[in-house]
């Protein structure tokens, strides 16, 4: 089937690039000539493993197409979807401004009959408001059905995910349309569950807000647990057994990040709002995640008092591993407020540092090499649990930094590990390891 794929961002590259490996002839879209350039040569604008190797595949085949121009990519299309940005608005709501200009482009340059499927994330009702947005502006009779198919990637592993997925909705007004759209992706052998329109754009943000729930949750049970002496990472273990409740997301540490769990929660609480329903559980949820990611320095602070002139690794930039994502990353939070104290900061990260770079500046140094970020410093703060911190050799902390103390945001090692190493160590819902407390 020929298929149009408005915006070439996370969602909108991954999704074309998927669609064109099942066989599929797909053409991406997006309006930044430079963009369009580097991947037409097979170079990705995102990192995501696996993803390079799928665009230079599927060029080669002839079944991936990247133009700027929407009159190249949309007359021709039988299913087009959307897949720009929704940022969030200064009162939490989503900014629909992409949506709506693709649909004025789908208006302006389709020649059939065209199934419109918005795989954005998008309020409730947003369906409907740009079906009619595009029906008011076509003028050559053509009709437009539209339909709701809500991602649910992870960044790190969305090829994996788009292959071997938990689920696809598929949100439609008629039978047809659902069958169309369930062909599209039934080679990707995973599970289809069709339902109405609004459902559907519900089943994206409850599922978003659901996840960062839990995280809050065990973030507050972390807390909980360091004024009581007890070890959340145990009590993680013994609640997720309950099948009921699971283990996933139950990992205690400084907060979600990310480019959805924060802007879907925000924009859920706004729409509840909206329809004058106080979402009172949600609010917390977020007011739990903003305090967390701050939670290591007010630990920074109680061991050290003033840190005015000490120098400082910060081990990881982006929001997880297997990304170069900073949106709402905590290292955004920590590092400022780090220099705002006088704080010299190396920050290491392997892969996002390019893009780091153009949020913090030039008040803080960077590096690709772990070692180099250790070297000299006073402490340490790990704000990602990066696979080369993890495996770290423990004894590298007390070879290169003046003294081996370490804040990790991410509990990364093992505490009876860390007592061999016998090094001053701060995690989130365990009991700290200091020299006074280990002797």
């Amino acid at each position: 089937m020929k298929i149009a794929v408005i915006g070439t961002g996370y969602v909108g590259l991954v999704t074309g690039v998927a669609l064109s490996e099942i066989g599929h002839v797909v053409t991406c879209i997006d309006v930044d000539p430079s963009k369009v350039e580097k991947l037409s040569k097979g170079i990705p604008t995102i990192y995501e493993p696996g993803l390079e190797e799928l665009i230079k595949k599927n060029i080669s085949s002839g079944n991936l197409h990247f133009t700027s121009e929407h009159q190249n990519g949309l007359p021709d299309a039988e299913v087009v979807y959307i897949a720009v940005g929704t940022p969030q608005r200064a009162d939490g709501a989503a900014n629909l401004d992409y949506v709506e200009q693709a649909a004025l482009d789908i208006a302006a340059n389709i020649k059939q009959n065209i199934i419109v499927v918005i795989k954005s994330t998008v309020p409730v009702g947003t369906n409907f408001h740009i079906k009619n947005l595009i029906n008011q502006h076509t003028t050559n009779g053509v009709h437009v059905k539209i339909a709701s198919n809500p991602e649910f990637l992870r960044e790190g592993s969305a090829v994996k995910d788009t292959f071997h997925g938990d689920r696809i909705v598929i949100g439609t007004e008629d039978e047809e349309s659902a069958e169309i759209l369930a062909q599209i992706n039934e080679p990707f052998d995973t599970p289809i569950i069709k339902t109405d329109i609004s459902s559907a754009e519900m089943i994206k943000y409850s599922s978003n807000a659901f996840l960062a729930t839990k995280i809050s949750f065990i973030n507050e049970i972390a807390n909980l647990c360091e004024s009581m002496g007890a070890n959340v990472e145990e009590v993680a273990k013994g609640m997720g057994l309950d099948h009921r409740i699971g283990p996933d997301f139950l990992k205690a540490g400084i907060g979600y990040g990310g480019s959805c769990f924060p802007k879907d929660t925000n924009a859920l609480v706004q729409l509840a709002g909206n329809a004058n329903h106080e979402f009172n559980l949600l609010k917390s949820v977020i007011e739990v995640n903003n305090n967390q990611q701050v939670l290591l320095l007010d630990k920074i602070l109680n061991r050290f008092g003033n840190i005015q002139g000490k120098r400082v690794a910060v081990l990881g930039l982006a929001f997880k591993p297997n990304t170069d994502d900073l949106r709402e990353s905590p290292a955004l939070v920590m590092i400022p407020k780090l220099v705002s104290l006088g704080v010299s900061v190396i920050a290491y990260d392997p892969i996002a540092v390019n893009n780091a770079r153009k949020q913090l500046g030039t008040e803080i140094s960077y590096t690709e090499d772990l070692t180099e970020a250790l070297k000299n410093a006073d402490f340490t703060v790990i704000i990602t649990d990066w696979p080369e911190v993890k495996k770290a050799d423990l004894s590298t902390y007390n070879q290169l930094m003046k003294e081996p103390i370490v804040f990790d945001g991410r509990n990364c090692y093992d505490l009876d590990e860390v007592k061999k190493a016998t090094m001053e160590y701060y995690s989130i819902g365990r009991p700290d390891q200091a020299p006074e407390l280990i002797s």
